[in-house]
């Protein structure tokens, strides 16, 4: 039986693939990191989550003088 190489392949769910968009909105969402803070671990470390993950953990967020610290 041929290949069919219409059907799509199955994604390695621990990966993270910055050139589609939905998927790069979804990790940010999820690592609650800007599209750019994703790409940059990513080009820092690879495409594993678990890897990224660890790479926005030791380095925060980066402050931009637009964001008001919270009162409490």
């Amino acid at each position: 039986m041929p290949d069919n190489k219409a059907q799509p392949q199955a994604r390695d769910h621990d990966r993270i693939d910055i050139h589609h968009e939905y998927e790069l909105c979804a990790w940010a969402r999820h690592f609650n990191a800007s599209e750019q803070r994703i790409k940059e671990a990513v080009a820092a470390v690879g495409d594993r989550a678990g890897n990224v993950r660890d790479h926005l953990s030791r380095r925060p967020a980066p402050r931009s003088g637009s964001e008001r610290p919270s009162s409490k």
